[in-house]
């Protein structure tokens, strides 16, 4: 059996352990509630980058809304990069689309507080909640204009 406290002493070196050994087949060695363990924390870290990619890319797109003599370069193509590796996180975690009600309600509210600190704006400028549908903010041709209609 695999040493169980080399999970606390040397997570590297226990990773490679327990990858060897299920490699191996020999299941009744590997620490298997660790193992579990990692699983799970592996599925809510896809969930979190889920939602910080969102609250960029919202946090973005309120900028450019509320800031349109701001608008440059880096911000179309900061909202043009979180599109992309939102599509491809997406992608490669299918499932996470059933979370994506959640995700953007969590990610908006991250966007609106971070929105507040970069544009100096009050935060009773930016509506709530979101008036974007996450179609909307994935459209590469969506980019939010001063008085567009907004939901």
């Amino acid at each position: 059996m695999s040493d169980p406290s080399l999970y606390d002493a040397d997570f590297y070196a226990w990773a490679n352990e327990q990858a060897a050994l299920l490699r191996a087949g020999k299941l009744e060695a590997a620490d298997i509630a660790h193992i579990a363990e990692e699983i799970e924390s592996m599925g809510r870290s896809e969930k979190r980058e889920l939602v910080n990619r969102l609250a960029v890319l919202l946090t973005h797109l309120l900028k450019w809304r509320f800031q349109p003599g701001l608008r440059g370069n880096s911000w179309r193509l900061t909202i043009e990069e979180q599109r992309y590796r939102l599509a491809d996180h997406l992608a490669d975690n299918p499932s996470l689309k059933a979370l994506l009600p959640e995700a953007s309600v969590n990610a908006y509210r991250l966007a609106l507080i971070e929105a507040e600190r970069e544009t100096g704006l009050a935060r009773s400028t930016f509506p709530v909640p979101c008036p974007w549908s996450f179609a909307e903010i994935m459209a590469a041709d969506f980019w939010p204009e001063d008085g567009a209609a907004e939901r």
